[in-house]
């Protein structure tokens, strides 16, 4: 059994997972804007919680995107950092494919629409299904998108959906008859513990890299800044 640590801070949440010698150790926390300083310090208390140091473990793993793209440059920015000063392989993994995973693992739900709202009227969005070893798999690229064009983008790629991700809750009347479960989102915001189950797949498949090549995933290549009256 691998052990691995995992940080995101993609979305306005902060999250840590150490898998330590086939025990699960969490840290998670709302913190909006305010994931540079409280990132290390929960890194390190998680460490001294399961009672390892970084160069024991295996591997790092990091939230890739899409989300916010100050939040995601930090956590890359720190993976980068620790695995160097580690010497660790890591391995990327997607914010929305990790809450598709987590629906899975935490309620049982074999389909899955994520959506995280990507602000400028737009959703990062993406649809998951099980395949037979319990991985959520994409059944449909991820895209940013007008959430009036969601419907259309998904299609008839998959049906009964469960929903995820802040997406919903910023454009509930648009996305609602897209997933069954849109008025009530048990699952806003990809937590570290289910990137591990992705990432461990990764590591074992030979997949990790060294820390230079840990890259970030925007799904949206340009910004559009819109002027200020006057300017």
């Amino acid at each position: 059994m691998l052990n691995l640590i995992a940080i995101d801070t993609s979305t306005e949440a902060c999250s840590v997972a150490i898998s330590w010698q086939g025990k699960l150790f969490e840290k998670f926390e709302l913190c909006p804007q305010s994931h540079s300083t409280i990132l290390l310090p929960m890194i390190d208390d998680l460490l001294q919680e399961a009672g390892c140091t970084l160069q024991q473990l295996d591997g790092l793993v990091f939230g890739q995107g899409p989300g916010s793209f100050t939040g995601v440059r930090i956590g890359i920015g720190v993976a980068q950092g620790l695995a160097f000063s580690a010497d660790l392989p890591v391995v990327g993994v997607s914010t929305l494919q990790a809450m598709a995973q987590q629906a899975f693992e935490q309620c049982q739900q074999p389909r899955v629409i994520a959506a995280i709202d990507a602000r400028m009227s737009e959703i990062y969005l993406s649809a998951y299904q099980a395949d037979v070893n319990g991985i959520m798999q994409p059944v449909i690229g991820e895209t940013v998108i007008a959430p009036d064009k969601a419907e259309s983008y998904i299609n008839d790629a998959i049906s009964d959906a469960y929903a995820v991700g802040t997406g919903w809750q910023t454009y509930l009347e648009l996305l609602a008859p897209l997933a069954k479960n849109a008025v009530e989102l048990d699952i806003v915001f990809p937590r570290a513990t289910a990137m591990l189950t992705l990432a461990t797949l990764q590591f074992e498949k030979g997949n990790a890299v060294s820390a230079e090549h840990a890259a970030p995933v925007y799904v949206r290549d340009t910004v559009s800044w819109k002027k200020l009256p006057g300017r």
